[in-house]
């Protein structure tokens, strides 16, 4: 079967690392790729948002399945497109997007299902902004949202009531993100601690998968700004089966029965990025697509054939396979540009990876994110560059080989979190 992959970063990465190991894949393409894809897969030159492009180049070459890295080819309605063609498609329709592509329709979404989340206000002006602010109902700390998508961006967490007011107008009057921050979401602050949970579904049915533990700050000890992921560990330890049911029960099941009632099918993988607090978990966010870096953590540990059960949810009959997953837990450091995520530069020479090679040693993989060639040489291409991933017989074994692979990868600037897992080990070791 031949399979086509959208998107360019390391997720696509590790989507097409996974994919190439199918013996039902004869072959594999990638629009538009990165550096590192190359090596496994041709790299077509479609740009990810180009979709009657897209759809053209899957029609004319018989593709059996497409496979939707990112979100904004979703929200822009490709899985549309495809269906109308008859062409296999693993990612949810335009309407179904919008769980991750509006904030506020996430926000009222949840509650009109009674599914728990942070108590929250939308606005639209300065003024409804200032009155909710200086109302005090959602108190601080207070979270302040973009409603569009902001690339992992667009959300602060305001300690006070001028700083939620500097927020806002930097998104509203100075258009920091553009349109993504023409309306916000205004969002009590929840105590805990995070885990992004992932599940299957054909519309009907869902299939639950792992949760994994993302670490989204820029520096070490949950410091700095937001940014779309520093590095991973998969399965979350912070997460113990009784709370696990309880995300499946009340979480993962209303939500897809509820974009069905209300003319959404959903048909693909749903990330519920949720917060442990005292009282239960509670969502902070959807997105429609596998995470990143979450992804590039959960896949090696997969034992199966990846192919299958992304037909099963293209095709509508979920369930037919039940994934079998090594014991092994993975972490994944994100090597990121000096300056991510805010001002960065990029054409900065990498050295320590072997041309050709995804795997710097038995069970250890660098997937490619921000990274291109110019003149045969690989250089840095973006924020988040690569993302090394190492499985081990323990976590603490998981963690030293991660950082292991780290330290044969220079480039100018680079920058690391050196903390990815500690959390995640204190869960075992009780420190």
């Amino acid at each position: 079967m031949r399979v086509l992959i959208v998107g360019g970063g390391g997720r696509e990465h590790a989507l097409a690392w996974k994919l190439k190991q199918s013996p039902e894949v004869t072959e594999l393409f990638c629009a538009p790729g990165n550096a590192g894809i190359k090596n496994l897969a041709d790299c077509i030159n479609i740009d990810p948002s180009d979709i009657v492009e897209l759809a053209d180049f899957a029609e004319n070459l018989s593709i059996g399945l497409t496979v939707v890295g990112p979100e904004l080819p979703l929200i822009l309605g490709l899985a549309d497109e495809f269906q109308r063609r008859g062409l296999p498609v693993f990612g949810p329709n335009r309407a179904a997007a919008e769980l991750e592509g509006s904030k506020a329709f996430a926000k009222d979404f949840l509650r009109r299902g009674n599914i728990p989340t942070a108590r929250y206000h939308i606005v639209s002006t300065l003024d409804q902004a200032a009155s909710v602010i200086e109302s005090g109902e959602l108190g601080l700390p207070l979270v302040v949202k973009a409603d569009g998508l902001a690339g992992g961006k667009g959300v602060s967490i305001a300690q006070s009531s001028e700083e939620a007011q500097k927020q806002v107008a930097t998104l509203m009057d100075d258009r920091q993100l553009g349109s993504a921050g023409t309306r916000l979401v205004l969002e009590e602050f929840l105590e805990g601690e995070e885990v992004s949970f992932f599940a299957l579904s054909d519309g009907h049915n869902v299939l639950p998968l792992v949760a994994a533990q993302d670490h989204k700050r820029a520096y070490d000890g949950d410091e700095g700004p937001n940014t779309g992921g520093m590095g991973c560990v998969c399965p979350a330890t912070n997460l113990n089966a009784e709370t696990l049911k309880h995300i499946v029960k009340d979480i993962v099941n209303p939500t897809i029965k509820g974009l069905a009632n209300e003319g959404r099918k959903y048909q693909g993988i749903l990330y519920c990025g949720i917060m442990l607090t005292a009282d239960g978990p509670k969502v902070l966010e959807f997105n429609v697509r596998f995470g990143d870096p979450e992804v590039q953590a959960i896949l090696p540990r997969l034992k199966d054939d990846l192919l299958p059960l992304l037909l099963e949810v293209a095709e509508g009959r979920l369930g037919q396979h039940r994934p079998e997953w090594t014991r092994e837990p993975a972490v994944s450091v994100v090597l990121a540009s000096g300056g991510y995520p805010g001002k960065y530069e990029t054409g900065k020479a990498i050295h320590g990876l072997e041309e050709g090679k995804v795997e710097l040693d038995e069970g250890i993989c660098v997937f490619h994110a921000g990274t291109k060639e110019v003149d045969g040489k690989l250089v840095t291409g973006g924020g988040r560059v690569l993302t090394v991933t190492a499985l081990g017989q323990n976590l603490k074994t998981a963690i030293a080989r991660s950082y292991e692979g780290v330290a044969r990868i220079q480039f100018e600037g680079q920058h690391f979190r050196k903390d990815i897992g500690q959390k995640a080990l204190a869960h075992i070791t009780g420190g």
